[in-house]
């Protein structure tokens, strides 16, 4: 994993919030929210909480009387997150998922939407998750399956080889989309601490926007995969975010996209 795979900084999280939270995002937030409704639960902690698609859901549909503790490694993205608010009180919070701040055995449940494969040790973070839960609490999280599964994602890192032919940007497919293997996953959360069976549900969703724009936009300048462009050369964001637009054209159609999307939902009783 490059240095620069998980910093989320600058103009990012504003453009991460505008295209890429509807186009990937908002349909598993309520897949997320879904799975807990039906939990007794008194205090929840969620991680690499981004710019709070998932810490909104929660805080629309939870009872009033659950505590809601969002935290992320980014400040820019927790910023972020505060400028757009929510419905009730959330107590937001800067922090390593691979050292939370917090007691042992506090939260009935953690949540985590997309944010295990940034971590560069998983079973560490399990770890975490699996201390600072309540006996009979409940870890959920997601991460994509493998990029050839996520259209989008696939046609881009694909067509930025024509821009960086001798050295292309490989961040989609070594870091959100690198981390599939449920054999590995259940490895990992073993290690961390978990010993019932998990529950993976592999779940499959639409990615839709106005324009073949808008997808080459939010990957190439809403995520670190621009700061690999820009790592190679700044001068060609634009130029490659305008092929990785005219490469889901050619597979799309020039006007609204419809893409498939990919993940599995992993589901951890502690």
């Amino acid at each position: 994993m490059s240095n620069t795979d998980m910093a989320f900084a600058g103009s990012i999280p504003k453009i991460y919030e505008t295209y890429l939270v509807p186009l990937l995002f908002e349909p598993y937030a309520a897949h997320m929210t879904k799975r807990l409704t039906a939990r007794s639960l008194v205090r929840l902690l969620e991680v690499a909480s981004g710019t709070g698609v998932v810490t909104r859901a929660l805080a629309n549909t939870l009872d009033e009387g659950v505590s809601i503790n969002a935290t992320d490694l980014n400040q820019a993205m927790i910023d972020e997150a505060e400028l757009l608010g929510t419905v009730r009180p959330v107590a937001w919070r800067q922090a390593d998922a691979l050292a939370l701040p917090f007691p042992d055995e506090i939260f009935d449940a953690v949540v985590c939407q997309f944010g295990v494969m940034f971590f560069p040790d998983k079973a560490k973070a399990f770890s975490e998750a699996r201390r600072v839960l309540k006996p009979g609490g409940v870890f959920i999280f997601s991460v994509w399956d493998q990029i050839g599964e996520n259209e989008f994602a696939d046609i881009i890192t694909t067509a930025l080889e024509s821009v960086f032919p001798s050295d292309p940007p490989r961040f989609l497919a070594r870091t959100p989309y690198g981390y599939h293997d449920c054999a590995t996953i259940e490895r990992d959360l073993i290690q961390g601490g978990f010993h019932k069976p998990a529950r993976i549900d592999t779940v499959d969703e639409r990615s839709r926007a106005s324009s073949p724009q808008i997808p080459a936009i939010a990957f190439c300048q809403g995520s670190p995969l621009r700061n690999e462009i820009e790592e190679r050369d700044a001068s060609k964001l634009n130029e490659a975010t305008a092929i990785a637009a005219n490469a889901i054209a050619q597979r799309f159609g020039p006007g609204p996209v419809d893409g498939k999307i990919q993940a599995h939902i992993v589901t951890m009783e502690a």
